[in-house]
């Protein structure tokens, strides 16, 4: 598949077969996620995997009520709460696998380097037939110092993307709209403008 194919191609599926993800397949998605740019080459990445339906449910029902717990009224959240609060609702869409990309450090970057690291995985999995979507609800508990116990993970490290990887359930998904790009600012030397008139 053409990396083009890939990113026209690529959804946040929210329904999943339940077979699982091997584990070579889960390596190479990993394999691929680090080959992202990184600030000074830091590669500031880890990954927690945490693997099995039942698993991912309870972790489900604790990341709720944490999120409940810690809303604030007037975010963009605080208006999904009643979809959050229902007992049916779970964050993680019934998927088998979720890959958790933390960020080893504070360094400048080290965020964002892991945001890189984590498309790089998704536009991996379209290539393989997997789906993926990120789950932003997941990351305030998978913050806290309850969940670093559980996942052993080092309180310094940072949950940047929580994202389930799975088979989707439907083959084939219709695309989603996407606005032209803004752009708000652009300016050319001189030189620049002499060239494209040639």
């Amino acid at each position: 598949m053409q990396v083009m194919d890939a990113i026209y191609k690529r959804r946040a599926v929210r329904s999943f077969q339940s077979t699982p993800v091997s584990e070579e397949l889960l390596q190479e998605l990993l394999r691929a996620a680090v080959q992202a740019p990184s600030a000074v080459n830091r590669q500031p990445w880890a990954f927690a995997i945490i693997e099995g339906r039942e698993l991912l449910r309870d972790y489900s029902e604790r990341a709720k009520k944490h999120l409940l717990g810690v809303l604030q009224p007037g975010s963009e959240v605080y208006e999904l709460r009643n979809m959050i609060a229902d007992p049916n609702f779970n964050i993680f869409y019934d998927a088998g696998t979720l890959v958790v990309i933390c960020a080893r450090n504070s360094d400048p970057g080290a965020a964002e380097d892991c945001c890189l690291a984590a498309e790089n995985f998704m536009l991996a999995a379209v290539d393989f037939g997997l789906a993926t979507c990120p789950i932003g609800f997941a990351r305030p508990w998978l913050n806290t110092p309850e969940a670093k116990r559980d996942l052993n993970l080092p309180d310094q490290y940072t949950v940047v993307m929580p994202l389930i990887v799975g088979y989707p359930a439907t083959v084939e998904l219709p695309p989603v709209g996407r606005k032209a790009p803004d752009i708000i600012a652009r300016k050319r030397s001189e030189l620049v403008e002499l060239h494209s008139t040639v």
